[in-house]
């Protein structure tokens, strides 16, 4: 592909990823707030991180992380911790209950899409399931070698 041209077929992968993302959020009964939600998938993602990482990772400013993170923390869904290679630096870490929200907030969302998978063909499911695994190692190409 020429530099500066668009994958018009991975322009059209995200758009649909997106889009499912957003109507499995508006279709589910959440507990928690989206945003809270997303910030406790991101550290899950990231693991222990800094909230300059975190704020850099969601395209935010590191005073609004540091909101967000102090909202979480007042919720006992996440925890401080000092970084062993700085003591200066804090490290964000989600707590077991912090991880149980996360949880429960995957199910609604999938609870929500079940019936619509529920309709699909045999074919089309072994065909979405085989897109989930390439789009999964498209994102975390080194999970094997961990």
């Amino acid at each position: 592909m020429k530099p500066g041209t668009v994958d018009l077929e991975g322009a059209r992968l995200l758009s649909a990823v997106a889009r499912l993302n957003r109507w499995a959020t508006r279709h589910a009964e959440l507990r928690i707030p989206p945003a809270q939600g997303r910030l406790l998938s991101l550290i899950d993602e990231l693991g222990a991180t800094r909230i300059g990482e975190l704020a850099h990772a969601d395209h935010c400013s590191q005073p609004t992380m540091t909101t967000q993170v102090q909202r979480l923390e007042a919720a006992g869904w996440a925890t401080r911790s000092t970084d062993a290679h700085d003591a200066r630096v804090a490290l964000i870490s989600l707590t077991e209950e912090g991880r149980n929200q996360l949880q429960l907030l995957r199910a609604a969302r999938a609870h929500a899409l079940a019936p619509e998978l529920a309709r699909l063909s045999d074919q089309e499911r072994d065909a979405l399931r085989s897109a989930t695994e390439i789009i999964l190692r498209v994102v975390h190409p080194r999970d094997d070698d961990q």
